[in-house]
């Protein structure tokens, strides 16, 4: 790891058409540190998630990791990120099991016994084998969060992780957060509200 911190985001502006959505925006996060982005409606969470990703590119300012910009070798940091947005990215005719297969075959081989355990681990034993196309909303979460479980990566940006998530749902991603911070992990997402994991390992950026 480099001697600063692993993620570095430095006088960030985006655009969109006219609309300066991201203006000068600077936050760092390391290694046991999540980052709770948070702002009103339009605010540019999604927008700021999404250029961390490399999937938006700023017209100012730098996204690094591991004191590298990003896009020098964006391969090398997806292959050690991992993004879950709204939708969870899952493909509608496949069943849930064979989505995680197929995100988690991507970066590395897999075995099914890897993939019940996530499946399990975000209880969705009991859906796992449908069609994705069936399953309500927040059936979908929850195999979104398998996936990340999955993916193996350091960094994980989420885009309001708890989304059509009830009370237990929302209590499953902030013990995931916690358990992946306390194993040198590193979280951003974007929230509404404070996530549950412990206050000492948070920062906070406010969007306005």
């Amino acid at each position: 790891m480099s001697l600063g911190s692993a993620l570095t985001v430095e006088r960030l502006h985006v655009w969109r058409g006219s609309a300066h959505v991201l203006r000068g925006v600077n936050f760092a996060v390391d290694t046991g540190q999540l980052l709770e982005v948070r702002g009103a409606n339009g605010a540019g969470k999604t927008t700021l998630i999404r250029t961390v990703c490399g999937l938006v590119h700023a017209e100012e300012g730098r996204v690094s990791w591991r004191g590298r910009e990003v896009h020098a070798d964006l391969a090398a940091f997806h292959a050690e990120m991992a993004y879950v947005g709204h939708d969870g990215a899952l493909k509608a005719d496949l069943t849930g099991e064979e989505n995680l297969a197929y995100a988690a075959g991507l970066r590395s081989v897999i075995t099914r016994r890897e993939v019940v355990a996530a499946v399990e681990r975000v209880g969705a034993g009991a859906y796992a084998g449908r069609m994705v196309r069936t399953l309500s909303a927040g059936q979908r979460r929850r195999l979104a969060l398998a996936t990340i479980l999955l993916s193996g990566a350091v960094l994980w940006l989420f885009d309001e992780p708890t989304t059509n998530l009830d009370n237990r749902g929302q209590a499953l991603v902030g013990s995931l957060i916690a358990e992946h911070l306390a194993s040198g992990g590193m979280v951003v997402a974007a929230v509404h509200q404070s996530l549950m994991v412990a206050r000492d390992n948070v920062i906070e950026l406010d969007l306005g």
